[in-house]
């Protein structure tokens, strides 16, 4: 703990002045002390003086008293002081420094008052000590004093416990004791004798929360526990400088406590972990004398000390203090307390914790938030508010802190939130989630107010709404932890807010911008914008802002979310600010900001209705007009007002509204409950009248009755119920209570329903009466005639015919004919009976009439009830009708309608025994399907089989893990390669869906081993790769093990790459991989454990290099040296220069090493050319030798010849030759004579003379000095010995030797002097050749044994220098015949090599003929080589090679037809993999693309790139392609016809029809719209190309079919391809949510979407997309724009079909496309080409072709058809 002196608050006196008593208030604002002079001095918190005032004696007359304490009471208000004379005054301070200080309380006594104290926890209660040792407590509010406790000695020192609801009292006879006042855990006052200590006086006594002290005038302190267990004692009885102690004082955070003393005051702090008290400060304050008064500020930062003398002083305190980012300084007071100050506002806060545990670390979040860690919880606070939280904690550090919500903070850890409200001391609840987002979670916490009479003031309000997942939403209950709501949603969520007041609705905002409204209440959704780019609900309102698009949306009113306000904008919602009475919404326009006003009295209005103000409210509604808004607003007012029975603004709300009716209804009962209220008193809402009223009027009818009969109301309850015209109810009522009236009611009852026309009543009646007659005609007469039939039924009376028959008639025109057959049954007429029951349906009362009396209708009859069952969909009803009627094929079909699948099994089996088994196929794959589907695999596997689909059964197993049944299947049923085809199938489609492990074993069934093992690559689950490679791979195991490390290291994961790269044996990798990183650790731990010793001293070696680049060269030695490398070390530190640190290295650890640093230091000097430092460096290395050679080196002779003599004397004869090897090269000969022959080397001198050709001068040395060298001087002088010092070096120079041997006889030498000339002498190679040949010469002329060998060197010489004819002809000098073929082949002497060949080795003519036809194609000649050879073959296959397609084309075009579609088919190919399809699609064309079905894909692939590309230049080049392909060989003429290849069963026609179709619609599309023709074809086009969207993307096809058709102002049918346009572009974004509804186009031939690849990417851009979606919600809107398709009738069944159609979904009538537009060609308008005979409408064919004049298909010259 530090203590620092702050300042002097009273300057001490030079006698005595003790300052008896300080005191600080709670608040830290106000610090009191009082000194012998009886005057109370005030200071403000920063030690300023600001007031003062004379205390009273209690005897005015005696003024002989000293104040003993002051105490500041716990509300800040009012200041204790005891007296010495007998009594306790209690001051009132006032708010203000220089208010009247007032004595509220006094409390006199009968002895002296000694000490007092004020526990927090009693306000009213103050508690004093007296000398007769009585504890009393004065209560302020009676102003009476009583005795707590009695005691036999004087209190001499008192104290308050830390938890404000117990004291301590110390006493003269060393007793202690401790008062408990009744509390929830106290039951009554207990009194407790703590601790006695008979030999000392506790003047020194205070309670903390870490224990009890207590010092007196025996110089021990002594401590206790808080339960009063005796702790530690520290005694000072043997230091001098320690006298007896006076006063003690805890710290607020009760953790250290201040002793004061002589001269000194100590201060003791208790440590947690060790749990033990230890003297930290002692501090000295010279003439300080004795310390009288201590006290603490309630923060815990300062300390006040009064003295003997009458000083106060002020110290700062704190264990440390640090500062946080430069704006919060931290000033740790204590362990668990700390004050945390605002560097920029000045504004403190303590934090602290309140079960002590110690503070660890602070951060501050926003300038406003903190978050406090202890061991063991953590704290919250609100910088802002001063609210703070302690809850109990283990903090992992991986949990994160959102402070989004002023009121709460969020804690998310583990998929936890923890919700935690700023001042409670608990969590408020802990979720589930994994979705923490300022966005996706919402709390209000909102506490009750009062609102009007009428409205009960409602519960506090804590509710948090949260993500279960992606899609789900849960709202809780935070008081009740109850779930209020869970909102499941069919898209993910990427925004939610409660609503500020009441927090009982939620607006959500899903991923496709839609906007919705959940009331949490009525549980109902609904659904406010379908697009909304920004929402909000606006500050302390219930007022929704958002922003769609271009529109400001504002719901004043959310309880009609139909009611919105509208504002158009020109940029994006910023913000919404509110404040001075303004609710502005903040928008950006790009270069400005622009506020938009927003109504605040409609704002002030929900905030109104919520709180319960309705008068207020009825009030804002008054000042606004009346506007839809307004009107909703007064509607949410009127429903809120009548629900709490709040009639008078009801009724002004229904006036305003327009609902006059119940208006006046409600002025009438407000009426009735004035005058009621007058009469009797009271508000008059109880009465009775009233409330019968108003349960009228809210249709409880039952409940008014029950009311007025509570108070004997019975007539008008009759009346009621009169009025409202319910006489049936006023006649049961009047039954029920025996009124008088009751036959007169039914009578007016009877002439009011007659009155009006409700005879349907009246006839009921009459029946109750027992008038069955009278009762059947009122029945009739109002067309009642099924009651008058029942009315027949019941009751069995003699009816006469007539009436019989009108009941009859009126029977059949209501359309009840079973009933008129029942009546004609009765009457005996047997065939109009049967024909009203067939007509009725009444079949089974037909069937019963036909068994008596026409038996051979029966089984006709039942087969009608059967088909009339199945109409009215009661399928399996039918069945046994079928059964019935002998039916069998339709009783199957009914009993698979009606899933009745054991039957309909039973009667397939029965039906189809023996039968055609293809008709059986179908019926047995459904009952199939709906086995396997019902899991009933063995009857699906039967059927299965007996369907012909074995591998659906196949497919069925293994979609539910049954393999070994599905292979059972599969290979009794299926051959190897479908099975395995099937297999590899099966196991695609489990991949794809995750089922990895059941896809692995497909693979390995059919041994796709590699199949399986990339799968698991692919997912990156490289164990389940290493064990298949492991097990069928092994020779890849290694550079599988290298491919993971490489993945991992790659995507960071060291570790992991590290363990795959030590697998792979490749440990080195690993280590370069740390390296590479600078993870230096890691890389010599991966050396040290798998290279060894060499490979560890290298990476630190390494990071050595390393560290000096960064750090320095001495950081790097360093660093070796660590690593005990001293070697290494000193090394490093020479090679870097820094020989100082070397030499200290070596002097330390490595002496040895020392000469070798002075020799590198040498050498270095030498380099810097500091030449005798170096020296000096050398002879300290012990290497005077090169020092000798550094001088030799730099012409120093004298240095060289003085170190040479002085440390060297073997050197000095080496420096007299260096010296005279010197001298030769400057021509001194001379002297280097004289030197040589000083230094004993005569021999020297004469090779120097030799070397300059001084033979003259060589021979004299020679005969004077070495007479034994004379004959070598001669020979190397004058005849060119080869090996002396004298070889001459040029070509001349050799050629002069060899000719002076060739003169002088010598051949052998002159031969090999000539073959020492070798290609590099000269760079004339004629030159050489002349020179060579004159070894041949010599060798045959003088040394024929050797000339065999020497034609052999130079041949293979001449070849060197490409020379060949001339080795060829040396070769034949030799009769090596071979190898002079051979060089006329290298020389391209063909022909000299053929005649060579077929005279002396004629096996070599095949040789020379092949590398004369390689030469060619290497040449690429394919003319020459087609001359010389024919060989049509070579010359493509040399052309194909070398990429020349042209001239390979055009060669087999010409000379080889029947391999042109090979070449060609593979350029193409090449082509397409280059990305060029469209020269491929080019070639293919120029030379006709072969119609081999192998070619296919090819062909496909050309055409699908082509047709999905925007190149107005591939739709005819497919056309054209297709038309070749498809166009049977041979066939002259017009290309075949639409209608003719559909009818064509040639694969090609098959295959290309839909592409052929989709290419020659697109042309045709894109020549009108080059030349701006026809909108209405190019229209008709585009909508006909949707036939054909499998060709290309289909979202395209339908973007320009919706585009086209608006242009042609086909507006019904652009909205209806648009439509379906937007659903395939949101599939394509969101595939995952795909649902595309294919119901409007069921009957229709375009594709279905599920039968189709959707696009990866979308082909049309986004801004289309949305400018498309926007005129198809317009259209939407527009009431004129049908919403379906244009429909026309087929010219076979007249039925309604689709326009486009090719085949009638109702008759199956096929029609031809038209060749213009692709539409129907329909038979009133047929025309036909001239030439080709293809199809066209009439109108279309004539429009196009006026404009082109020729036939769209074949090209031919065409004219308009009327």
């Amino acid at each position: 703990m530090q203590l620092r002196y702050l300042k002097n608050l009273n300057p001490p006196v030079d006698g005595m002045s003790k300052v008896t008593s300080i005191a600080w208030s709670s608040n830290t604002t106000r610090l009191a002390s009082v000194g012998a002079d009886k005057i109370v001095q005030l200071f403000d918190e920063h030690g300023e003086k600001q007031d003062r005032f004379s205390t009273k004696p209690a005897d005015k007359a005696a003024r002989t008293y000293i104040v003993r304490s002051i105490e500041f009471s716990p509300d800040n208000t009012r200041l204790a002081v005891a007296q010495s004379d007998n009594i306790v005054f209690v001051y009132k301070l006032g708010t203000d420094w220089k208010d009247k200080k007032s004595i509220c309380n006094k409390f006199p006594q009968s002895s002296s008052v000694t000490c007092l104290t004020w526990p927090s926890g009693h306000p009213n209660e103050v508690v004093f000590g007296l000398a007769e040792g009585k504890v009393k407590v004065g209560q302020l509010k009676s102003n009476k004093a009583a005795t707590l406790y009695p005691t036999d000695s004087f209190v001499v020192s008192m104290c308050a416990g830390p938890d404000g609801n117990s004291i301590l009292s110390g006493h003269l006879d060393g007793s202690i004791y401790r008062f408990c006042f009744e509390t929830e855990t106290v039951p009554r006052p207990v009194t407790t004798k703590i601790a006695v200590v008979p030999q000392c006086v506790p003047y020194a006594l205070s309670w903390g929360y870490a224990g009890i002290c207590a010092a007196g005038n025996d110089k021990t302190v002594r401590f206790w526990d808080p339960e009063g267990r005796e702790g530690q004692t520290f005694d000072y009885s043997s230091d001098p400088k320690i006298k007896e102690f006076t006063v003690a004082a805890f710290n607020p955070s009760g953790e250290s406590v201040v002793i004061g003393n002589f001269n000194r005051f100590l201060v003791y702090a208790w440590h947690p972990k060790n749990q033990e008290w230890t003297e930290v400060v002692q501090r000295e304050v010279p003439n300080l004398y004795t310390v009288t008064a201590l006290n603490w500020r309630a923060d815990g930062s300062r300390l006040i000390v009064g003295s003997l003398c009458g000083g106060v002083d002020m110290f700062d305190v704190c264990i440390r203090r640090s500062r946080y980012r430069g704006t919060h300084e931290f000033t740790y007071v204590s362990l668990s307390q700390v004050i945390v100050k605002s560097l920029a506002t000045g504004a403190r806060i303590v934090l602290k914790s309140n079960v002590g545990f110690e503070i660890t670390k602070i951060n501050i979040f926003q300038e406003r938030f903190l978050v406090a860690h202890t061991p063991e919880s953590i704290l919250l606070g609100d910088l802002q508010t001063c609210r703070l939280s302690e809850i109990p904690w283990h903090s992992s550090g991986t949990e994160k802190f959102f402070f989004d919500n002023p009121t709460v903070c969020m804690i998310f850890k583990a998929g936890e939130l923890s919700v935690v409200e700023y001042g409670c001391n608990e969590v408020l609840d802990c979720v589930r989630t994994e979705h923490m987002s300022p966005h996706l979670i919402s709390v209000r916490i909102n506490a009750p107010e009062d609102g009007d009479a009428y409205t009960p003031a409602g519960p506090e309000l804590k509710v948090i709404a949260y993500l279960l997942d992606l899609m789900t939403i849960r709202v809780v209950d935070l008081v009740s932890h109850t779930t209020l709501a869970t909102i499941t949603h069919d898209t993910r969520i990427d925004w939610l807010e409660l609503n500020p007041n009441g927090a009982n609705r939620l607006i959500f905002r899903d991923k496709r911008r839609q906007l919705y409204l959940f009331d949490i209440v009525e549980q109902s959704r609904s659904t406010l914008l379908n697009f909304c780019n920004y929402v909000q609900w606006v500050p302390e309102s219930d007022v929704v802002v958002a922003q769609s698009r271009g529109q400001l949306c504002v719901w004043y009113s959310i309880n009609a979310p139909d009611r919105v306000t509208l504002h158009e904008i020109k940029g994006d919602i910023e913000d919404i600010e509110r404040s001075n009475g303004r609710t502005c919404v903040i928008v950006d326009e790009g270069m400005n900001m622009v506020e938009y006003e927003l109504d605040e009295g409609l704002i002030s209005f929900g905030s109104c209705l919520e709180r319960g103000h309705y008068a207020k409210a009825v009030d804002l509604l008054e000042e606004l007009p009346l506007t839809p808004e307004t009107e909703a607003m007064w509607r949410s007012l009127a429903d809120v007002s009548m629900e709490h029975f709040n009639l008078p603004v009801a009724e002004r709300c229904y006036a305003v509204l327009g609902d006059i009716a119940k208006s006046r209804y409600l002025h009438k009962v407000n009426r009735l409950i004035q005058d009621h209220a007058a009469e009797v008193g009271g508000d008059g809402t109880s009465y009775y009248m009233a409330q019968a009223k108003m349960a009228m009027l809210a249709k409880q009818f039952q409940r008014a009755e029950a009311i007025l009969l509570d108070h004997n109301e019975l007539d008008e309850a009759l009346a009621m119920y009169q009025e409202l015209h319910k006489y049936d109810e006023s006649i049961r009522l009047a039954e029920r209570k025996n009124h008088p009236k009751v036959m007169h009611l039914k009578n007016f009852y009877l002439q009011w329903l007659l009155s009006t026309q409700q005879e349907e009543k009246a006839g009921e009646l009459q029946e109750q009466e027992g008038d069955y007659a009278r009762a059947i005609e009122l029945y009739l007469r109002g067309g009642m005639a099924a009651k008058a039939a029942s009315v027949v039924a019941r009751h069995n009376a003699n009816y006469s015919q007539e009436l019989l028959m009108k009941i009859i008639s009126g029977l059949q025109a209501s359309g009840m004919h079973d009933r008129a057959g029942e009546l004609y049954e009765r009457m005996g007429l047997i065939a109009p009976a049967m024909d009203a029951f067939r007509k009725g349906h009444g079949y089974r009362q037909a069937i019963e009439l036909a068994k008596h009396a026409q038996p051979q209708l029966v089984v006709q009859l039942e087969e009608e009830w059967g088909d009339w069952l199945v109409s009215q969909r009661q399928v399996d009803a039918a069945i046994n009708h079928y059964i019935e009627a002998g039916a069998q094929q339709k009783a199957i079909d009914a009993a698979m309608s009606a899933r009745q699948w054991h039957k309909a099994e039973q009667l397939l089996d029965q039906a189809f025994h023996g039968a055609d088994q293809s008709f059986a196929l179908p019926f047995y794959e459904k009952l199939a399907s709906h086995y396997a589907h019902a899991r009933q695999f063995e009857q699906a596997e039967r059927s299965f089989i007996k369907s012909s689909r074995p591998q659906r059964a196949v497919q069925m197993y293994v979609e539910h893990g049954q393999y070994e049944k599905a292979h059972r299947v599969a290979k009794a049923h299926m051959a190897p390669a479908e099975r395995t085809e099937l297999y590899i199938s099966l196991a695609q489609n489990l991949e794809q869906g995750n089922k990895l492990s059941e896809a692995e074993q497909m693979y390995l069934i059919v041994n796709e081993f590699d199949l399986a093992i990339n799968m698991y690559k692919k997912r990156e689950e490289y164990e389940q790769m290493l064990r298949l490679v492991s097990k069928y791979r092994k020779e890849l195991l290694n550079d599988t093990y290298k491919h993971i490390a490489e993945q991992y290291e790659m995507k960071g994961n060291l570790k992991k790459a590290e363990h795959y790269y030590v697998e792979a044996k490749m440990w080195t990798s690993a280590m370069s991989m740390y390296r590479q990183l600078e993870k230096w650790e890691d890389a010599k731990r991966v050396a040290k454990v798998h290279g060894g010793k060499s490979a560890f001293e290298k990476v630190v070696l390494a990071q050595a290099h390393a560290t000096f680049k960064e750090h320095g060269a001495e950081a790097g030695a360093q660093l070796l040296a660590n690593h005990n490398l001293i070697d290494i070390a000193i090394d490093y530190a020479v090679e870097h220069s820094n020989f100082q640190h070397a030499f200290e290295l070596a002097t330390l650890s490595a002496k040895h090493k020392l000469p070798d640093i002075h020799l590198k230091k040498a050498l270095a000097l030498e380099d810097d050319e500091q030449f005798k430092l170096a020296e000096d460096e050398f002879i300290k290395a012990n290497k005077p030798k090169e020092a000798i050679d550094m001088y030799v080196h730099q012409r120093d002779w004298v240095s060289a010849m003085r170190v040479a003599e002085a440390y060297h004397r073997d050197g000095v004869k080496e420096v007299m030759v260096q010296h005279a090897k010197d001298l030769v090269d400057q021509g001194n000969l001379q002297g280097a004579e004289q030197l040589f022959i000083q230094a004993g080397k005569p021999e020297m001198a004469v090779q120097a003379y030799s070397s300059k050709r001084m033979v003259n001068e060589a021979v004299r040395v020679c005969k004077k000095h070495c007479p034994h060298m004379l004959g070598d001087v001669v020979d190397s002088n004058f005849e060119g010995a080869g090996a002396g010092p004298g070889v001459p070096q040029s070509l001349e120079e050799v050629l002069d030797a060899a000719k002076i041997y060739e003169d002088t006889g010598n051949y052998s030498r002159a031969i090999d002097t000539y073959l020492s000339v070798n290609e590099t002498s000269s760079a004339n190679p004629d030159r050489l050749e002349e020179v060579w040949e004159n070894a041949v010469r010599l060798a045959m002329k003088h040394a024929p044994e050797r000339y065999n060998d020497i034609v052999a060197i130079v041949a293979k010489r001449l070849k060197m220098i490409q020379r060949f004819e001339a080795a060829a002809e040396l070769y034949e000098s030799i009769e090596a015949a071979r190898e002079a073929v051979n060089c006329y082949i290298a020389g391209e002497a063909w022909e000299k090599a053929k005649v060579l060949a077929q005279h002396q080795c004629p096996d070599m003519l095949r040789v020379v003929e092949d590398r004369y036809k390689s030469d060619l194609m290497n040449k690429g000649d394919g003319d020459e080589l087609i001359r010389r050879t024919g060989d049509v073959d070579s010359a493509l296959d040399m052309y194909a090679r070398n990429g020349d397609w042209n001239k390979c084309l055009m060669l087999a075009e010409k000379h080889s037809p029947k391999m042109l579609p090979h070449y060609l088919v593979q350029h193409a190919k090449i082509l397409a993999n280059k990305s060029e399809i469209l020269q491929a699609a080019q070639v293919l064309v120029r030379y006709g693309p072969p119609t081999e079905q192998s070619n296919f894909q090819l062909y496909k692939v050309i055409a699908s790139e082509l047709l999905s590309n925007n190149d107005s230049a591939g739709p005819p080049l497919v056309r054209e392609m297709l038309l070749r392909v498809v166009t049977p060989s041979g066939a002259a003429g017009s290309p075949p016809t639409p209608k003719m290849l559909v009818e064509d069963r040639r694969p090609q026609a098959a295959e290309f029809l839909q592409t052929l179709m989709a290419a020659h619609l697109q042309t045709m599309r894109q020549n009108l719209r080059d030349r701006n023709q026809s909108p209405e074809l190019v229209a008709k086009i585009s909508v006909a190309l949707c036939r054909y969207c499998a060709e290309f993307p289909v979202d395209r096809a339908f973007f320009d079919a919706g585009v086209d058709c608006k242009t042609a102002s086909m507006i019904n049918m652009s909205f209806f391809f648009l439509n379906r346009f937007l659903d395939i572009a949101d599939a394509i974004e969101d595939p995952e949510n795909a649902a595309i509804d294919n119901t409007d186009f069921m009957e229709t031939d375009i594709p279905s979407p599920y039968d189709l690849d959707l696009p990866e990417t979308p082909h049309i851009p986004n801004d289309k997309v949305e400018e498309i979606r926007d005129w198809v919600l317009g259209w939407s809107m527009d009431q004129s724009v049908q919403q379906k398709m244009d429909l026309r009738p087929c010219d076979n069944c007249a039925q309604p079909i689709y326009l486009g159609t090719l085949s009638c979904p109702h008759c199956q009538q096929k029609y031809e496309p038209c060749v213009i537009t692709g539409f129907p060609v329909l038979k009133k308008n047929a025309v036909a080409c001239t030439v080709c005979k293809v199809s066209a409408n009439r109108d279309d064919w004539n429009l196009y072709v006026q404009g082109h004049k020729e036939c769209p298909w074949c090209q031919s010259p065409q004219n308009a058809q009327f």
